[in-house]
């Protein structure tokens, strides 16, 4: 899966609830463009270039699966929601939003609607006060400098005020500070690693991913499972039995939690309909042996998928071994997950149908996703 670009968003208003106007921006940037990982204080500033109210401004850093011309068209959106009419003049003018693209990482855009970095940010004072907040070590892709000497060179003599209050970042809404260790699982397509990779990157997680792809029984079981059904089985059970205790007995002081795309037990879920009943009798043994010593999610998240769904996640993704994958081992496969959550009375699940959510591609989806985690 992609990471995602940082983009560093300057917001200004002048009209109306200056404010609420910057904070409506910033809730409408977080749902539609990307997550926000820290905002500037708010700073007053005189009107640049024209006579005027004085301006409330500030900078935020964004990270934001979109490409640079999106998330302009976006912002663009935004400032029309908002109540923004631009003029064809090129003239300065009042608004009451204000949203460029001042950097997006190290690309350098000149494009006929967008330059990227933002032309005028050097000699603008109230963009590289608030950017000095969020991104002073920021390296300036054209000049070659850091924001702080920009702003330390910077000719503008406007007197910028900090405001004594400060935006709220729309994140912060998703607590999972409560957890240590949370494992997401789910049938094969449900989508559990790209949502256990999302959340990793914007809530500053430790992210744990299954080894399967390293597995050389995988492509031979979907040819001749009779075959090499327990050989599968007691290779992942050691292989996730030795990455689940080596990670999770490795301490990251620069992360808040752990979260991983499958927890231990999926083991002998498969097991079960993969293995005849004497070989699973023998399995199972195996499994609670090594299962009684490992450490157990505070949240099991099952992603829910229905089998046509799972069917075109697995063709799109195009591994070549699981291509033909039947309707009836999908549905056992779900039928031995929930058989499992419903009799576990220690873990702390959640099951969330995303049989119609698409929370890879739309915001929208993905958000949707986190408030189902979320929920009391």
């Amino acid at each position: 899966m992609l990471k995602p670009t940082t983009y560093h968003i300057a917001l200004g208003s002048n009209k109306g609830d200056k404010f609420k106007n910057l904070q409506a921006a910033v809730d409408a940037i977080y749902k539609r463009v990307g997550n926000i990982k820290l905002i500037s204080k708010v700073y007053k500033s005189p009107a640049f270039g024209f006579e005027s109210d004085d301006f409330l401004n500030c900078c935020l850093v964004l990270e934001s699966y979109l490409e640079p011309q999106d998330v302009l068209d976006a912002l663009l959106n935004i400032e029309t929601t908002l109540g923004r009419t631009r003029t064809k003049t090129s003239a300065y003018e009042a608004r009451v939003i204000d949203l460029d693209i001042v950097f997006a990482e190290n690309k350098i855009i000149n494009t006929k609607t967008l330059q990227v970095p933002h032309p005028e940010m050097s000699k603008r004072k109230f963009v590289l006060l608030p950017l000095n907040d969020v991104a002073s070590k920021m390296k300036h892709p054209k000049l070659q400098k850091e924001v702080f000497a920009l702003l330390d060179e910077c000719e503008d003599e406007s007197v910028l005020e900090p405001i004594n209050i400060w935006l709220k970042n729309p994140s912060r809404q998703y607590d999972f500070s409560k957890y240590n260790y949370i494992a997401i699982e789910g049938n094969i397509g449900a989508g559990k690693t790209s949502l256990a990779t999302k959340i990793a990157y914007d809530f500053n997680a430790k992210l744990i991913l299954e080894r399967f792809a390293d597995n050389p029984f995988l492509p031979k079981f979907y040819e001749d499972a009779n075959r090499y059904a327990f050989t599968l089985e007691m290779s992942f059970l050691a292989d996730r039995y030795q990455q689940i205790s080596d990670d999770l007995s490795q301490l990251d002081l620069f992360k808040d939690f752990i979260v991983s795309d499958y927890d231990v037990f999926k083991s002998l879920i498969f097991s079960k309909i993969t293995l005849n009943d004497d070989e699973f009798s023998l399995y199972r043994k195996l499994f609670y042996l090594m299962y009684k010593d490992i450490a157990k999610p505070e949240l099991y998240i099952y992603l829910y998928q229905n089998t046509e769904r799972l069917q075109q996640n697995i063709k799109k993704r195009g591994r070549d071994y699981e291509q033909n994958i039947a309707d009836d081992y999908l549905e056992k496969i779900n039928a031995g997950y929930l058989e499992f959550l419903k009799t576990q009375k220690d873990f702390n699940v959640k099951i969330i149908d995303v049989s119609n959510r698409d929370f890879v591609t739309s915001r929208a989806d993905y958000l949707w996703v986190l408030d189902a985690i979320c929920e009391a």
